[in-house]
Order: structure tokens, then sequence, then C-alpha cells
């Protein structure tokens, strides 16, 4: 079947059909809370005192559908200690904070650096909480004191994925935990977003705010262009992090985005056109690329071009055409950050063009015949047992 020529609303319909709506409480969903509540007790054995507060992140929080073949691989959770906290530069010292936070807190102010999108945090403030005035009260640290990165006290032996540390988990999962530090208001860096006008109405003003009022996440890992050396930037930069906002966008996705999402995302790993792991000079595409490519497209595209004569196939052609563009510009600018470029010079972009350039309809509908529908159709009892698609 997969070297015929093979009708592309055929495959749409059968993505739209086998991808459900999944249920609330799923195996990864449950791993993953075992993992945040393993954390959470570890940290209170810890000599610090200080709690490791966990966010389930990635594929586990930001998709609701469940297709036939798992769009989950690695369980990501992000955690921040109980102890720190990051302010904007010039931003007020907080008297009031969650309850997840404790009795001292290190405050920090993020400091910009020369690369947008990543940032220092210099030591500001210690708080100390007051139960008798219910606040915090504030003594300041010497501003020369500068908070390493998580690559500056980790064992070269541990295996990462970036900023997140990689270890193996139960039944053939496993997960990347990521150290961050919490910053509980929205970043200036991305103070056009909440009043972007947006067309299309997506995201909405409620989502706008609840985004907002998530604040963000700063992640200890260096631009790539730092990591090279073994330099001061390389052991103090931070990242900018909007997990817990794309968390929120993505989950406010109609169907069709999200199962559009995951087509995107199984195509280019299947491919091996996503970075590999192995920290190398040259980059490939990340999966982050993909989730901006459908951020804008959410925001641009009216609901009409996701569903009037819908066809799943055509629509991942037009988005995989839109990204051969970006890097063939070399511009793919972050969904947040207005002048953050994605896409720099160590890319590798060339051969990813190429492939994508030359994907069509027809040959698209062929690929996931191939790889998605055929290997859906080994775990079907009904077809072994000789009824056909």
């Amino acid at each position: 079947m997969a070297n015929e020529s093979v009708d592309s609303e055929i495959v749409s319909q059968f993505l739209l059909d086998s991808c459900r709506v999944r249920p609330q409480l799923t195996q990864h969903a449950v791993h993953a809370a075992l993992r945040c509540a393993e954390a959470t007790m570890m940290s209170v054995f810890d000599d610090h005192k200080e709690a490791d507060i966990p966010l389930i992140t990635g594929s586990v929080a930001e998709f609701y559908i469940e297709p036939m073949l798992p769009c989950i691989g690695d369980i990501d959770i992000m955690f921040h200690r109980s102890g720190y906290l990051a302010i904007p530069r010039g931003h007020p010292s907080p008297t009031q904070l969650p309850a997840e936070f404790g009795n001292y807190v290190h405050l920090s102010e993020i400091i910009d650096s020369q690369l947008p999108g990543y940032v220092y945090l210099q030591t500001r403030y210690l708080l100390t909480y007051c139960p008798e005035d219910e606040k915090y009260n504030y003594m300041e640290h010497d501003r020369g004191q500068f908070y390493p990165n998580w690559n500056a006290f980790t064992d070269e032996k541990v295996i990462r994925h970036g900023p997140a540390v990689f270890q193996d988990f139960i039944e053939d999962l496993s997960f990347d935990a990521v150290p961050c530090v919490r910053c509980l208001v929205w970043l200036p860096q991305a103070a056009d977003w909440p009043t972007r006008h947006s067309n299309h109405g997506w995201p909405d003003s409620a989502t706008v705010d609840r985004v907002v009022n998530n604040g963000c996440d700063l992640v200890g890992v260096a631009h790539r262009q730092c990591r090279q050396h073994k330099s001061w930037m390389s052991q103090f930069q931070h990242r900018l992090s909007f997990s817990r906002a794309e968390i929120v966008l993505i989950n406010s996705w109609m169907p069709v985005q999200q199962i559009a999402y995951h087509m995107l995302r199984f195509f280019v790993k299947t491919e091996r056109l996503t970075e590999s792991v192995d920290n190398s000079n040259t980059a490939t595409l990340s999966n982050y690329h993909i989730k901006t490519l459908m951020l804008w497209a959410c925001e641009l595209k009216p609901r009409s071009w996701w569903t009037d004569n819908l066809n799943l196939v055509k629509i991942t052609i037009k988005l995989l055409h839109t990204l051969s563009v970006w890097l063939t510009d070399r511009r793919c600018q972050h969904y947040f950050i207005n002048d953050c470029n994605l896409i720099d010079n160590t890319l590798n972009v060339q051969m990813i063009v190429a492939e994508l350039t030359s994907t069509n309809e027809t040959s698209l509908s062929s690929w996931f015949v191939k790889n998605s529908i055929d290997k859906c159709s080994e775990s079907c009892p009904f077809v072994g047992a000789g009824m056909s698609l």
C-alpha cells in the first residue's frame, strides 16, 4: 500500500479518527507525578533544607490528544528550589511569596546578556520571612556575586540533553530533569507579547492573562556559541524559559492543531532532522523550532484555515514549506521575544531544506502510510484477522 499513490484525504481521516482526547489520568502522567513526588520527598532530607518544586512539562503536559502511535517520548520535569527566586532588574523586592517558598530566599536580579533570550543572575537580596508581619523583609547582598548555571556544577559523566539531566526510568520510560530558577512576574524581554494584536482571536485575553500571571523560569544553560569554551559566560549564562506559557497555549489549541503538531514532530523525528543529544557543535533542527512554527501558525492563521476542507496532510505540507523558507532565510523569530532569532550560523540547514522542499502531498501521504498507518495496523488484532482499514 505504501508504494501506491495514496489519497491524502484518506490519510487525514485516519489520523483524525485514530487520535482521541486522552483521559486525564494516563500512564505517562502517573509516572510523571510519581517522579515529582519522589523529587519532593528527597528534598525534605536535603542538608540545605530547601524543597525542590517540580513542574511537569514537555509532551506529557502539552498534549491532550492520544494518537495510536505515542506522541510522548521522555518525561520532562522542571524544578526550582524553594530558596531561590529571580526578578527583573530594577523590580521591587517582593514582600509576599507563594507558600512553596521557604523562610529564607536568595533573590537575584536578571541581567541581560549580549545574546537575546539569554541572561545572567546577579544576587541582590536575602529575603527573610517574618511571621508577625506575615511578609518578607530583605537585606542587600553583595552585587558582585553571580549565580552559576547548572553546567557549572554538573558531573561530566552525567548524560545530558541540553540543560536536562537524563535518567532511566521504569517500564522503558526515561525522564529529563531540568533545574531552573523561578521568576513570578512576566519578563520585560517579552513585554510586547501580551499586547500584540491578534487578528484571529488566538490567544484570547483570558489565555494571555493566565500566561502572564504564571511568570517564567530561567534554565541554567549557555547559548551554543558560548558553550564551546569554558568561559565565564558558559558558567553563568541562563536561558529564558517559557515552558509554563507554552503548556497553557498548546492546551488551548483545537484538536486538529494538536494533531498537526504531533504530525510535524513525528515526521522530523522519524526522518532524523532533529538535533542529536551528543552536544556536538553542529546544530540541526530542534523540537523547539517545530513548536515555534506551530505557535506562530495558530496566531497568524484564521480558524477557517484549520477547519475548512480539513486535510491534515495539506496542512502539514504548508507548515513544512514555511519552515523551509525560515531555514533558507535563517530567520525564525522567537514567539515571545521580538529580537531573538532561533536560527544562528551554526545551524546546518542545507540537507533539511532540500528534504522539506521536496516533500509534497503525495509523498507525505505515502510516508504516513508506511511510518504510521502500517505500524498501527501491526498492533491492531482486527487487521491481523483479515479485516482491512
